[in-house]
């Protein structure tokens, strides 16, 4: 008899991915491109929302982009306007209730709105909106915005938008489309990336330039902290709709989240991460015959490290890229099953060789240590651990899936103590000074809330509901 089990994934995963196109003849296409190319940011649902100019059309579903967008589907979403949607979800459960973008139809018109990011004081929005006779249909808080938006008395709806916003704390780079116009809007601290551009005549906006890449889209420009680009026939119109803040863009895009082949924060992310490498090689070198990644998200990080400590650099580590959540085991336990369905070593590269192994993060150990164990199995003398970013040792509240304080390792062990649970023979994290500077941050405009607990914004319950939760 067989079971089925719940797949290892020690990382974090971001919340989503935004991407909009408006004046394009073939748009839901389109943004059915920009999504598969941001699939990397969720894997959960999707959604894609389009104008006719008359009406908005809507689909969502569970799953990858691929899967859900079928020919037949793209066709139902006609307009020459659409924006998209791929979520993991950090505030909600995973439902189709909370897949998005969110459409609804008041006093302003027609409008879906898609988020990326976390707002921290949604909780006690939710419950005055509440208290007030609001009525929410899902457990996201991405409603929170709609149901400050449709409540607002403003005019038109740039002012409502303004009034809604102003109203929120926390992390959000929005798209929303209108049947006649799309807005692309940033938090006043700019802690997720988005971005403008432009594709035969058309304006397009999105998380990643990985996404224009693939459409043979033009980058012109990231959509500012703070800032509503209100998007319509007649051009763009830049609106500062909240006062200025100290900046706080996330750090961590530039460690994990973020393709290696996209443009995010101004700064290419393969050149940042291959300089975490080589800052982490000066920090903590070592003996070592060969520099492995942890395939793929070491891999930037371990060609910087190999190149600066002049060690060869191996692909001792086989990934599977066709792995899913869940797989079928046999009755018959396998140790360390999960992690191997996912990496297989190369016995005959490894056999009597000290390694040094190159990863993006720890976040509970659990992971690391199945990996460390599986490269000894395959005869490594050695195991040297190198983390490409300083220890995590608190919960992002910005978009982010972390688990809670106490799951993560580092936030009540010491590194000598993460080492020996690994079952490594030396352990190095990379120093926040030295992950600063890989991504010219000269002057603190990154969060780095989860490797120094000092947050940017008032939390309000958030961590008490967690607490509470558990």
């Amino acid at each position: 008899m067989s079971k089925l089990i719940q797949i290892d994934d020690d990382h974090f995963h971001d919340h989503c991915g935004v991407f909009g196109v408006f004046g394009h003849p073939e748009a839901s296409k389109l943004t059915y491109l920009g999504l598969y190319a941001l699939q990397h940011r969720g894997q959960e649902s999707a959604g894609i929302a389009s104008s006719d100019g008359v009406d908005l059309h809507l689909h969502r579903s569970l799953g990858h982009v691929q899967e859900i967008f079928t020919p037949e589907v793209i066709e139902r979403l006609p307009g020459t306007s659409a924006i998209g949607h791929t979520r993991y979800s950090t505030a909600g459960d995973t439902t189709l209730i909370n897949a998005q973008p969110i459409a609804i139809d008041f006093n302003k018109g027609k409008l879906a709105l898609g988020h990326n990011g976390n707002l921290t004081n949604a909780i006690e929005l939710r419950r005055r909106l509440e208290h007030r006779a609001a009525i929410f249909q899902t457990t996201s808080d991405t409603e929170v915005i709609v149901h400050l938006i449709a409540r607002s008395n403003a005019r038109n709806l740039p002012s409502a938008l303004a009034e809604a916003l102003n109203q929120v704390e926390g992390a959000y780079s929005l798209l929303l489309l209108t049947t006649d116009e799309m807005y692309a809007i940033r938090d006043p601290r700019g802690f997720r990336p988005l971005i403008l551009g432009r594709i035969d005549g058309a304006w397009v906006a999105g998380s990643e330039t990985c996404a224009f890449d693939l459409i043979d889209a033009e980058y012109v420009r990231e959509v500012e902290p703070g800032e509503m680009v209100r998007i319509s026939r007649s051009g763009i119109e830049s609106i500062r709709f909240a006062p200025e803040k100290q900046h706080q863009k996330c750090i961590f895009e530039h460690v994990y989240f973020a393709r290696p082949d996209s443009v995010v924060f101004g700064l290419p992310v393969n050149q940042s991460r291959e300089q975490l490498g080589r800052l982490l090689a000066r920090e903590h070198p070592v003996e070592a015959d060969m520099v492995v990644p942890v395939p793929d998200s070491g891999t930037p990080a371990a060609v910087g490290y190999a190149a600066q400590s002049e060690n060869p650099f191996r692909m001792g580590l086989i990934r599977n890229h066709y792995v899913g959540r869940t797989f079928i085991e046999p009755e018959q336990a396998i140790r360390d099953f999960g992690v191997k369905l996912k990496l297989n070593p190369i016995r005959r590269m490894l056999e009597g060789q000290r390694v040094v192994l190159v990863d993006d993060s720890i976040v509970r150990g659990t992971t690391s240590r199945k990996i460390v164990r599986l490269v000894r199995e395959a005869g490594a003398t050695e195991v040297h651990v190198r983390i490409s970013c300083p220890p995590t040792i608190s919960p992002c509240y910005y978009g982010v899936d972390t688990p809670r304080r106490e799951e993560l390792i580092a936030s009540h062990n010491s590194v000598e103590q993460i080492r020996k649970f690994l079952g490594a023979d030396s352990l190095g994290y990379l120093s926040l000074p030295s992950l600063r500077a890989a991504v010219e941050d000269t002057e603190g405009k990154f969060c780095t809330a989860c490797y120094t607990g000092s947050y940017p914004t008032e939390l309000v319950q958030l961590e008490v509901e967690a607490h509470r939760e558990s």
